[in-house]
């Protein structure tokens, strides 16, 4: 049993003699506890730089698409594919239905600008009929320069003078202004002209603006189709 030394107070407990490993064990802790704190400080920065490298990866991968993007976007305003829809137009082509075989077609270019599209007087386009026997012998064409196009829902009318033609009565006249009504049904179309009640668009004469019959005739089943998309004009 170990006895306390003589020089010790006898009122003050002895907790026995000191352990001599007890300052050098004392330093290895704190030398451990700084090295932790280290690893931890290094640990941290390599940490916070990962997310800034990801992000410019991220960007200059991101970066070429946005480029393309751009050069997508300035193509598409050179070629004119982003421009807006005309606000009336009739297009389109097909053959008329005749139980003889006779093959007569009409075909449209007309249209009015969305910048005019409360004046259907700045419609612009041609329109063409022709008609040919289905012997083969006879018939002609003619084509006409828009004047007007007036179109509602599905239905339109358009008027313009013949400009070219080689039909000798209509060519000796001048100034024909003729008349030409289309329904878009979407399944199978209708048309009607002017000089229906005549059949002799040169005897029937010109016709007012804007003026055509209603569209009695049928497009035969499968020669083509007419486009008339709304017209929403401001009132």
């Amino acid at each position: 049993m170990l006895r306390p030394p003589r020089h010790h107070h006898p009122d003050v407990p002895w907790e026995g003699p000191p352990d001599p490993q007890g300052p050098r064990a004392a330093r290895q802790v704190r030398a451990v506890l700084v090295a932790v704190g280290a690893i931890g400080t290094v640990l941290l920065t390599l940490g916070a730089g990962t997310p800034g490298a990801a992000s410019a990866s991220a960007s200059a991968q991101a970066e070429p698409q946005t480029q393309t993007s751009a050069s997508a976007s300035a193509s598409a305003s050179a070629t004119g594919t982003d421009r807006p829809r005309d606000a009336a137009a009739l297009t389109g082509e097909a053959r008329l239905f005749r139980t003889a075989g006779d093959r007569i077609t009409f075909s449209f270019d007309a249209r009015l600008a969305a910048r005019d599209g409360d004046d259907p007087l700045k419609a612009r386009g041609t329109f063409r009929r022709s008609h040919h026997a289905c012997d083969g012998t006879g018939g002609g064409f003619a084509e006409a320069k828009v004047g007007r196009l007036v179109t509602g829902g599905r239905a339109a009318v358009v008027t313009g003078t013949v400009t070219r033609t080689d039909i000798e009565r209509i060519a000796r006249g001048t100034n024909l202004r003729v008349g030409i009504t289309v329904h878009d049904d979407g399944r199978r179309d209708r048309l009607g002209h002017s000089w229906a009640s005549t059949g002799d668009p040169v005897g029937m004469g010109s016709v007012p603006e804007c003026a055509g019959p209603a569209p009695f005739e049928k497009v035969l089943a499968g020669s083509g189709d007419y486009r008339v998309p709304p017209w929403n004009p401001p009132l």
